[in-house]
């Protein structure tokens, strides 16, 4: 939002529409899954924003009940960077038959260069998908941890239910980072799209 608020200081009179070429959300780069293994951002993320925002809309496994999953590179040709994570979630059941809110610390991260599970179990039902956003933070800074922040929602599998879903971590790396993969835990990512915008 903050470039929003930039464009109306000292008003108080609500929200004015941003000048012509400026607004808050830059798209970047669209990325259109059709059974690909991986979508890989290897450019425009860089020192140009210092807040970069992947959009997640309608990822569709080719598997059933399988995770969608992010890694980071930090500067060499592997998606490895060092990460320290935590994750919660909240699901209810489509029949009301059970509902829970709790700490996920299966799918968290302690200094691991493993993948980072930013779903649990999607299903892939003709009409089964999940969406969301991946919030990463000063990725080109050099001098602190890379922060991330996690948020989607999935029809899930193998119990029918809503799955509210919640990551947020950091890589624990000094280098900066220049690309972002995502993939599933098994198989392809079937159909879908991400979308990657600069916050100025």
């Amino acid at each position: 939002m903050s470039g929003i608020i930039a464009q109306n200081s000292g008003r108080h009179t609500g929200l004015v529409k941003a000048s012509a070429g400026g607004g808050v959300w830059n798209l970047i780069e669209t990325q259109t899954a059709s059974s690909d293994s991986t979508l890989d951002f290897t450019s425009g993320i860089d020192s140009t924003y210092d807040e970069y925002v992947f959009k997640f809309i309608n990822i569709h496994p080719a598997t059933d009940a399988v995770y969608f999953q992010v890694n980071f590179r930090d500067g060499g040709s592997s998606y490895d960077a060092t990460k320290t994570s935590t994750v919660f979630e909240a699901y209810h059941l489509e029949d009301d038959s059970g509902t829970a809110l709790g700490y996920k610390g299966g799918n968290d991260l302690a200094q691991s260069t493993g993948v980072q599970r930013i779903t649990s179990n999607i299903g892939n039902d003709n009409d089964q998908s999940g969406s969301g956003y991946l919030h990463l933070f000063s990725p080109s800074n050099t001098t602190f941890v890379k922060h991330f922040i996690v948020r989607t929602v999935h029809y899930a599998n193998p119990e029918i239910y809503a799955e509210d879903y919640y990551a947020a971590g950091y890589c624990n790396v000094t280098a900066a980072i220049d690309g972002v993969q995502f993939s599933m835990s098994s198989g392809n990512i079937d159909s879908g799209s991400i979308s990657l915008f600069g916050i100025s």
